[in-house]
């Protein structure tokens, strides 16, 4: 992705916070590099090199600045650059697709060669795949020791290195400074500020156990988000005993490799981040579980670019104007979204909220919970079952239809043999191809699977029925013609649709509309 230079210096000396996190300042008089947003001294044109990524600058020899921390930033888009296999690849990366694998195996699983996929890399990132897996556990982990009181094994191990020792010599050789040095620094600087607000490490009792610590991590996003709408939606869908969203706060239960968990997130007022509390079973892996919630609420999405595209369409104009700052709401878990998409077929929002309630209760897992807790954790009382678990269940009773019982078990037992892949592996019309020969599955579940559970943001359910009525009771031919200046932002203008209420439209018309959509 090329940068422009000179805007980009304009943007350092003003510390425009909304270049924040699109592109970062390399020093050559002090081999530092910054956010846009940098308290220091501007340094001359002269001294500046401009990099797309973090990555990209660690790459050249430029060492994090102790001071803006880039760490910190809101990311970078994850869609940056013109390539669909760079972004594609990125997200398995942010999944940890490179944590015990090589760069040759993230290429097989995106069909392409490596050299391809490394050239790729280099003209839209500006770095290896491999230098940017080693710069997002590098920053990840400077991000605990500023924000938590882990120890240094435990920020080690969360941030996916290998090895203490590994992670040590990787802080010394980018910082020049040890763990416990940098620890200091940023304490005497305010780092640790964020105990006082209650981000870090404490001795409650958790509600998901009896002795796993609560972490607590700022989450930051680009302004503006629309947290009341993503709340919403989120809580009109949240599995009974699974999850629960009240009073503004989101509550779910997870499954980590070691075991069952709980995390919570909420906003802070003033500030362009969430706040994350995690009661997880160890700290092994947490860097995983962080990106998962950051899909969940959409936090790498560049609001301007999808608001400029969008709103430059009459259609759509007063819908972006109603509702700055949309997100598309991900999922903790790619089956789990899968599983819900099925049963919210030709039902209610509510409808399918009660079925996947009473599916959990008969084949969820109970979650590792004291009785006296249970009201602490938000009456969750269940981890939603695993695909192997649903492959092998008797879905009769749950009251669905018995084809659409079929689809899941299909789906579930699809997903634990690896025939059908949930992530970012593949591009969104071989997976919608891929769900669409499952029994069961069409084409408005297979795009809303594709996202919600995969992030795609293009992804465009042009058959739903809310969407059609918003518009007029277009087509689902007509309504595809028309979001085709939508891209590749289709998914966002299916949200804004759904968010919104359709001009005109009387209370039963949107109740019917929204529960077109049940997922």
């Amino acid at each position: 992705m090329e940068l422009d230079d000179d805007a980009c210096y304009r943007a350092l000396r003003t510390r425009d916070a909304r270049f924040d996190g699109r592109f970062f300042t390399g020093v050559r008089s002090t081999g530092i590099y910054c956010r846009p947003v940098c308290p220091a001294r501007t340094p001359s044109r002269a001294s500046c090199r401009f990099f797309v990524t973090a990555a990209a600058a660690q790459e050249a020899g430029f060492r994090p600045c102790l001071r803006c921390r880039p760490e910190a930033s809101p990311g970078t888009p994850a869609w940056l650059g013109t390539s669909a296999t760079v972004s594609r690849a990125l997200r398995l990366i942010a999944e940890g697709a490179l944590d015990e694998a090589d760069a040759p195996d993230l290429a097989a699983r995106l069909g392409v060669g490596e050299r391809h996929l490394r050239r790729l890399f280099l003209q839209h990132v500006g770095a290896s795949p491999l230098a940017v897996a080693q710069t997002r556990r590098l920053l990840f982990a400077k991000k605990l020791l500023d924000e938590t009181a882990l120890s240094m094994t435990e920020v080690a191990l969360s941030a996916g290195f290998a090895s203490v020792r590994r992670f040590n010599d990787a802080i010394r050789a980018t910082y020049a400074r040890t763990p416990r040095e940098l620890r200091v620094t940023a304490a005497r600087r305010g780092g640790r500020a964020a105990q006082a607000a209650g981000a870090s490490r404490t001795s409650r009792t958790s509600p998901a156990s009896d002795c796993a610590p609560e972490i607590a991590l700022r989450l930051p996003f680009r302004p503006p988000l629309d947290w009341d709408a993503l709340a919403g939606f989120l809580g009109a869908r949240a599995i009974p005993g699974v999850e629960a969203a009240e009073a503004g706060v989101y509550r779910r239960t997870v499954r980590t490799a070691g075991g069952h968990g709980v995390v919570e997130v909420r906003p802070r007022p003033g500030e362009a981040c969430l706040l994350a509390r995690l009661w997880l079973p160890g700290t092994e892996g947490l860097i995983h579980a962080v990106e998962r919630l950051r899909r969940v609420f959409d936090l790498g999405a560049d609001p301007d670019a999808i608001a400029a595209q969008l709103g430059a369409d009459p259609r759509l104009a007063p819908w972006v104007a109603a509702r700055p700052g949309v997100r598309v709401p991900g999922a903790w878990d790619g089956f789990e979204l899968a599983v819900r998409a099925i049963l919210g077929q030709q039902v209610s929002v509510r409808a399918a909220t009660q079925l996947a309630g009473r599916l959990v209760e008969r084949h969820g897992e109970p979650l590792a919970l004291r009785a006296d807790l249970t009201g602490g954790a938000g009456g969750l009382r269940f981890v939603f079952p695993a695909p192997e678990a649903l492959a092998a269940a008797d879905l009769a009773g749950l009251g669905v239809p018995r084809a659409r019982a079929a689809a899941i078990s299909a789906l579930a037992s699809a997903v634990a043999r690896a025939e059908v892949a949930l992530d970012a592996s593949r591009g969104l019309d071989e997976t919608v191809r891929a769900l669409s020969r499952l029994p069961g599955i069409g084409e408005w579940t297979a795009q809303y699977i594709a996202m919600r559970a995969l992030g795609e943001p293009d992804a465009f359910p042009a058959t739903d029925l809310g969407l059609r009525r918003a518009l007029g009771g277009a087509s689902g031919a007509e309504l595809l013609a028309m979001a085709e200046v939508w891209r590749p932002w289709r998914a966002y203008a299916a949200l804004l649709l759904w968010t919104v209420d359709a001009p005109g439209a009387r209370p039963a018309e949107r109740e019917v509309s929204n529960g077109a959509l049940a997922g």
